[in-house]
């Protein structure tokens, strides 16, 4: 990085605050203040969950059972993802009036290149302040976002002040605001590498550095390298506009290998519920359901079905999945991982509701 002429690029993240929870307490007067999740529902997942339901430990993806049992009050309220939609693309049209280079990670959240000042605010945290007015007063709702010379330490950076707040993070000071954060805060480090990191006594950032390339490569095989660099502040990643997702999906690593059919049928249900959630979150439709299967001896196998309209509803797409699971037994050795995922995919809902059918 410091052997780089170019200038530092100036990116910003935005992610809104609580958004579906946030929609719904400005459009419902009568929830203002209060628990509210968004989803729910008889064996569902949490969507989003709004400031006062997080007091609590409620989050998104957590089943409604036990976001009710930890938050008695809880108002669950029915997804409305059209106008979820709409008010992205409001302000998707804010975001285009300062930069062509947007790219959008789901409904309520985004990565701006801002390196050219278009215009002439002067500094990343103007356009990022002014942005942030601009949706409060045009959406009513509060949006957070960080700013810095990549999109790794920005993600980190616009989850530093929320609710409705905003963190610069400069290349001089970099190193050690990535060396004083936990590991598992940092965007590609999940619970169950966070896990093994932390038994390797990798805890922070400054923890993570102080291990070699080859030795986290040995220990993390191709994703190695990527844990060396951003420990560093080193993310050469490009904002890339309109980004298109790939797949959608949840797994989950168990802490001990399970054979039992009916024992691993309710854990992908589980993982369906959220993946489901991503899904929606996502606002993406997709026809191809894939099931991945990870064994006691770390040999995966894959099995996918394809229809030939978009899987539209998480009861659809968990039957999918376990016929897909019912198809792989017996098992001759214990499962380790299973997660479930939708590929195919589109923007957006079908135009009308269309029946589920296996494609020909």
């Amino acid at each position: 990085m410091q052997n780089d002429p170019r200038p530092p690029r100036k990116i910003i993240h935005v992610d809104m605050d609580a958004f579906y929870a946030s929609v719904e307490q400005r459009d419902d007067p009568a929830l203002r203040g209060r628990p509210v999740a968004v989803g729910g529902g008889h064996r569902g997942v949490v969507a989003a969950a709004s400031y006062e339901a997080r007091v609590f430990g409620v989050r998104s993806a957590m089943p409604s059972v036990t976001a009710k049992r930890r938050c008695p009050g809880l108002i669950f309220v029915k997804p409305r993802f059209d106008v979820y939609r709409s008010v992205s693309q409001q302000i998707r049209a804010i975001f285009a009036d300062y930069t062509e280079l947007i790219e959008p990670l789901s409904l309520d959240e985004a990565y701006l290149d801002v390196t050219e000042d278009r215009l002439g605010l002067g500094t990343a945290r103007a356009i990022a302040e002014d942005i942030r007015r601009r949706i409060r007063e045009e959406t009513g709702l509060t949006a957070s976002a960080g700013v810095s010379y990549c999109k790794f330490i920005a993600k980190l950076a616009s989850d530093q002040r929320k609710p409705d707040g905003l963190c610069v993070i400069t290349p001089d000071k970099a190193a050690d605001f990535v060396a004083g954060l936990p590991v598992a805060r940092f965007h590609g480090i999940g619970p169950v590498t966070a896990r093994k990191m932390e038994a390797l006594g990798i805890e922070t950032g400054a923890d993570l550095k102080a291990w070699s390339l080859p030795e986290l490569e040995a220990r993390f095989g191709s994703s190695g390298g990527w844990y060396w660099r951003i420990c560093r502040g080193i993310d050469d990643r490009e904002v890339r506009p309109d980004r298109p997702y790939k797949s959608v999906s949840a797994e989950r690593t168990f802490d001990e290998d399970l054979s039992e059919p009916e024992r691993l049928a309710v854990e992908l249900e589980r993982i369906a519920g959220f993946a489901w959630a991503r899904v929606e979150r996502a606002a993406v439709t997709g026809r191809t359901v894939t099931l991945k299967v990870k064994y006691g001896d770390f040999t995966i196998i894959t099995r996918s079905r394809s229809f030939c309209s978009p899987v539209e509803t998480l009861t659809d797409f968990s039957i999918a999945g376990q016929e897909l699971l019912a198809a792989v037994f017996p098992v001759r050795k214990g499962v380790r991982l299973l997660g479930l995922g939708l590929h195919n995919l589109s923007e957006g809902e079908p135009e009308q509701p269309r029946q589920l059918g296996l494609a020909i």
